[in-house]
This record gives C-alpha cells, sequence and structure tokens, in this order.
C-alpha cells in the first residue's frame, strides 16, 4: 500500500464507534463478568457526561488475584515507602467497583490522529487499544486489529473488480464488529474476486458457523473459504 493511502487515513476512519462502556460504579465481579460474556479484553470507564475516567482492562483483574501475594509491609517499606503509591495499590486490589481498579493514566488520541501516530503510541507504551476522544468526550476506541485493517486499504487506482472486493469486505467487517461473540482482534478478512477469505483464529466451531453466515448475508459474495485456526493463539491469554 502507498504511503499517500496511510497518510490519509485517520483514527476517525478506523476507530469502533460502538464501544461497549460501563460507570465507575459498576461493581468489578460484573465487570468481570462483562468482559466475559462480551469476549473482550478491557472496557472504557465513563462518566455520566460521557467523559472518559479511565479504563479497566483483564491485567487490572488479574491484579487483584496477585494481589493476594503482596503480604503486609515491612518495617522499612512503612518507613520509606510511596503512601500514595501503596494506597492506590491496596484500592486496585481490595476496591470493589470499577472506579478502584481501573487504569486512571490513559493515552488517548483525536479523531485526527493519524494510522502512523496510533501504530507509534501502541508500540512505544506496549498497548492494544487507543480510546478515541472529541471535546473529551469517548467517541471511539482503535485497537491494534483496526490498525492491521488500514494495512489493506486498497489504492485509489484499483480496477472496479478490486474496488467491488473492497466494498464486500467493508460490509462484512461492519458486520463483525457489532457482533460481541466474534473476536475481532483474531479475525482477518480478505476479498478476491468476489472470494471471500477468513484467516486468524477461531475460539469455537460456533464462531465460524457465525462469520460464514455473515458472507453470505452480503450481496455480491461468490463463495467462502475458510484458513482460520481453532482456539486463540498464546498471546490471548496475556
Amino acid at each position: 500500500m502507498s504511503a499517500l493511502v496511510m497518510e490519509s487515513l485517520s483514527a476517525r476512519d478506523l476507530m469502533t464507534r460502538e464501544v461497549v462502556s460501563i460507570p465507575p460504579s459498576m461493581p468489578v465481579s460484573a465487570v468481570a463478568q462483562l468482559l466475559s460474556e462480551r469476549g473482550i479484553s478491557a472496557v472504557p470507564v465513563i462518566s455520566s457526561a460521557g467523559t472518559l475516567l479511565g479504563i479497566v482492562t483483564e491485567l487490572d483483574l488479574i491484579r487483584r488475584l496477585s494481589g493476594a501475594e503482596d503480604g503486609l509491609p515491612g518495617w522499612l517499606r512503612r518507613l520509606f515507602g510511596n503512601r500514595d503509591r501503596d494506597a492506590e495499590r491496596y484500592a486496585q486490589v481490595n476496591g470493589m467497583l470499577a472506579e478502584d481498579v481501573m487504569t486512571r493514566s490513559v493515552i488517548t488520541v483525536g479523531e485526527d490522529a493519524s494510522v502512523e501516530h496510533i501504530a507509534h503510541i501502541m508500540e512505544e507504551r506496549g498497548i492494544r487499544r487507543v480510546p478515541v476522544l472529541r471535546d473529551g468526550q469517548l467517541v471511539g476506541l482503535v485497537s491494534r486489529a483496526d490498525l492491521l485493517q488500514a494495512l489493506l486499504v486498497p489504492p485509489p487506482s484499483l480496477a472496479a473488480g478490486a474496488a467491488e472486493d473492497q466494498r464486500l469486505r467493508d460490509a462484512i467487517w461492519k458486520e463483525i464488529r457489532e457482533q460481541p461473540w466474534a473476536d475481532t482482534f483474531y479475525t482477518y478478512v480478505s476479498v478476491r474476486d468476489g472470494i471471500v477469505a477468513f484467516q486468524g483464529f477461531a475460539r469455537s466451531a460456533a464462531v465460524r458457523r457465525g462469520l460464514h453466515a455473515i458472507a453470505h448475508r452480503v450481496e455480491g459474495v461468490r463463495g467462502v473459504v475458510d484458513d482460520m485456526r481453532d482456539g486463540l493463539p498464546p498471546s490471548a491469554l496475556y
């Protein structure tokens, strides 16, 4: 793909707009259930006014388990320890609400942020997603999977046939992103000559059937090729 096409893409073009979000008062147990049921690894925490307050990730919830082995601080730590840091750690490990366990220092971008800038942030900070804000309000979320999709955007000079393939792919991907059971981070879609190819990982046969159903519903699709592997990759566990 040409650099010109990459430069024309921004967070506005890639972001998931229908973002699952939670209030700060949501119980931690309910947050864990939400992540499990939706098959997502993080959820933004917003105020009643739509302002982003933080984000709860799987790592934040796992911290509660690891914190069980912290033990009581020794006298040296009591004397020279960082009280604010220790208090924050205690709240994250023992808190009962989303606002207690959430990560508060969240890296965000505006709608005009380029894909190159977002990719740089993710690589530099080692994060999987970046919330997109407009006037302080959460309007979307860009994930690593969204950036991968940017690599598949066709240059303007593509022939009509290739442009039609892109139209089919856009329609399929839009539907996939709207389904809570779909693992968008591990699902990759390509279309060539009207034939849809699924690659990546599928956690179950039911998910495979659901993806096939999405593709076959799009007018113009001539066939489906399933090259997905069973289960999720080891990286999904970290």
